[in-house]
């Protein structure tokens, strides 16, 4: 007669999978088995499945169960998964608490802590005040009293002053707690240190006015300051409205630079002697800078762009003329390939890409400033010019947008612009947009969170250190922090946040005194060489 065995909490299909991985040396996780399966293998100490186990859950995390991951890693002791899980959550958070069912069942401390945290990504805090007061409306009279405990970990002072009056103070849950009601006031308070001051206001140690993290970093990097070329390389955190500044590698001017693979590439410009064909690039998981595979050009006043995991540097000029050809850089095999050459000669252009495609707007060609753009498929390998822009413009700025192609800024060969157009692909048409607040030509521009932000640039007296940006819900521009310090031929990038970035803003004790920028960096456009000195005088 056969032995029977009962094992606690072990079915007989879990058994089989670890016996088969036994043998095998493999298992078959799935979404139904996972959980069950890492517990059976980690009370019988069976490594190699939980791991598969943990990998396999980390790769399903998704809005809809990723605070239960967040609870079974803690149940279960599993420091990976709950670190994925949490990071996950903190990320996505908004969109847990309007899609997934286990944000019913969320316990109060749960909240507090996913609340508190100043990696929690949301971009206007009004939005956690709706979820804590959904999560409540689900089960009022066990969960109306959490309020006092939930509203202190929401950044109340940076709220909206009209909402933070109207909708918060106002609120039942609110006007009932008196705790809540002195918080409410002192953040009104604050609040309005902060509408006084500015960012000069923030208190980096007052939960209610600590802005959080942010998700997405601009990278400010080299540019023409002080009648030279310069190193340096700033932070823009955009949740604090904030410049901290980096150590930068080598001066250089009239660049380009982008962000693939955890890496800042820099790629040609000037340095006041030499056009460069060589591609700098920066490890931000190790800190260090390194060169990799030159550009087949040596090219000053390119554009670049990033599409499908290549690096596309197009035209420029080389010393000598201005150019039409391309190239695009595959960095698994440190390798640059020659690509169809564009229709004009462009240097001081720029680039983006959309929809699968590369766009390049005006520049100059030696002659004159240009108002034509052209569109590269990749899948083609051809350039095709589309409909010109309403103005000439060379040292312009171009940037996706709004599912648009925004060009700004530049110079027309007679002046320096603030105007700034939006080019539409299934109309081929181009229309007008927003100007800016002020007049600049090569400048710095990207896109952070539906703000489209300019940096820097010439005026047509003066470089500048001035930040603004169009605010996409809005349609109109603001001013945002300005610069450590004045200077134009920047380039810019956008990282992602993580706490392999976070500390290079150098969040600072307000209580320090800030460092205003350097006035004497303000040549005009005729200290530098060739390109500019031509523009300089059209």
């Amino acid at each position: 007669m056969r032995s029977r065995y009962w094992i606690p909490g072990l079915s007989p299909e879990m058994l089989r999978l670890i016996l088969d991985f036994a043998y095998t040396g493999a298992v078959g996780v799935t979404a139904d088995n996972a959980e069950e399966l890492f517990v059976a293998a980690d009370q019988f100490s069976v490594m190699g499945v939980a791991r598969a186990c943990v990998a396999f859950m980390g790769s399903q995390l998704c809005p809809q169960n990723c605070l239960g991951m967040w609870r079974f890693s803690a149940y279960y002791p599993c420091p990976e998964l709950r670190q994925r899980a949490h990071s996950f959550l903190l990320r996505h958070f908004q969109q847990v608490g309007a899609e997934s069912p286990e944000f019913r069942t969320a316990a109060p401390q749960e909240l507090a802590e996913i609340i508190g945290s100043d990696q929690l990504n949301v971009q206007q805090e009004e939005a956690l005040f709706q979820l804590i007061v959904q999560w409540i409306k689900m089960e009022p009279e066990t969960r109306r009293d959490a309020i006092s405990n939930l509203l202190p970990k929401v950044r109340l002072a940076l709220m909206n002053t009209d909402y933070l009056l109207n909708t918060v103070q106002d609120h039942e849950y609110v006007a009932h707690s008196e705790p809540c009601q002195s918080l409410v006031t002192h953040a009104l308070r604050l609040r309005y240190g902060l509408d006084m001051n500015g960012p000069s206001a923030f208190d980096f140690h007052n939960p209610l006015t600590r802005p959080r993290l942010p998700y997405n970093i601009l990278f400010a990097i080299g540019g023409w300051s002080g009648r030279s070329p310069t190193s340096a390389i700033e932070v823009y955190d955009e949740r604090a409205d904030r410049w901290a500044e980096l150590e930068g590698h080598s001066p250089r001017a009239y660049h380009g630079a982008v962000f693939l693979g955890n890496f800042i590439y820099v790629l040609g410009g000037f340095d006041s002697a030499d056009y460069f064909n060589t591609v700098r690039r920066f490890s931000l998981a190790q800190r260090r800078w390194e060169e990799v595979s030159p550009m087949h050009t040596r090219r000053c006043y390119l554009s670049v762009a990033v599409l499908h995991g290549y690096i596309y540097a197009m035209g420029g000029f080389d010393g000598y003329v201005r150019l039409n050809t391309a190239e695009r850089y595959q960095p698994h095999t440190n390798q640059w390939s020659l690509i169809s050459t564009m229709h004009e000669q462009r240097s001081d252009a720029s680039a983006t890409v959309l929809h699968g495609k590369v766009y390049i707007c005006g520049g100059f060609n030696g002659n004159e400033c240009l108002p034509t753009a052209e569109v590269y498929s990749p899948d083609t390998n051809q350039w095709s010019l589309i409909a010109p822009m309403g103005s000439r413009r060379s040292g312009v700025g171009v940037v996706t947008f709004l599912e648009q192609i925004f060009a700004v800024g530049g110079f027309d060969g007679t002046e320096r612009l603030n105007s700034a157009e939006c080019y539409a692909p299934n109309t081929n048409t181009w229309s007008q947009a927003p100007p800016m607040f002020n007049t600049r030509s090569n400048f710095g521009i990207e896109v952070l969170a539906k703000r489209l932000f300019v940096l820097g640039g010439f005026n047509g007296a003066t470089t500048t250190c001035n930040a603004e940006y169009l605010d996409g819900d809005a349609n109109e521009w603001f001013d945002a922090a300005d610069m450590g310090i004045f200077r134009s031929a920047l380039s810019c990038c956008v990282v992602p946040g993580g706490p392999d970035v976070w500390d290079f803003l150098q969040r600072p004790d307000p209580q320090q005194p800030s460092h205003a920028p350097s006035s004497q960096a303000t040549p005009s456009d005729s200290t530098i060489q060739s390109e500019h000195s031509t523009r300089s005088s059209q």
